[in-house]
């Protein structure tokens, strides 16, 4: 089993910056793909950003260029460093992690943190 804890959300004006840790635990996770996902109020959970085992990385459109993500196979823990924040991008982010394809695709993830919430607001 893979337990994973997600922290760094909060409150931040349009235009700025935040950065989500994905702590896991239980085993590593460095053959594992790992993905950020979030949802907000009244719609559907939607991918954001995965990174593969092999590092290779991939965005959902709407934060292409503004959000990157990262993993630290040493700490077992995966970031989403996110800039130049939008209202739009208001949601509870979850981290997850897998083995499957697609990475885009939240039902090849198994494993779920709780979600950190993020609010972009002025």
């Amino acid at each position: 089993q893979v337990q994973l804890v997600e922290s760094g959300g909060g409150l931040v004006q349009p235009g700025g910056s935040l950065r989500l840790s994905c702590a896991a635990s239980g085993r590593t996770v460095t053959n594992y793909h790992m993905g950020w996902f979030r949802q907000a109020p009244g719609k559907e959970r939607e991918f954001v950003a995965a990174i593969t085992w092999s590092a290779v990385t991939s965005y959902a459109e709407s934060v292409k260029g503004r959000f990157t993500i990262s993993r630290d196979n040493a700490k077992n823990t995966v970031y989403l460093q996110m800039n130049s924040l939008k209202p739009e991008d208001t949601a509870v982010y979850y981290c997850a992690a897998g083995r499957s394809y697609p990475v885009i695709n939240s039902h090849s993830y198994p494993y779920w943190g709780q979600g950190t919430q993020v609010t972009v607001s002025s």
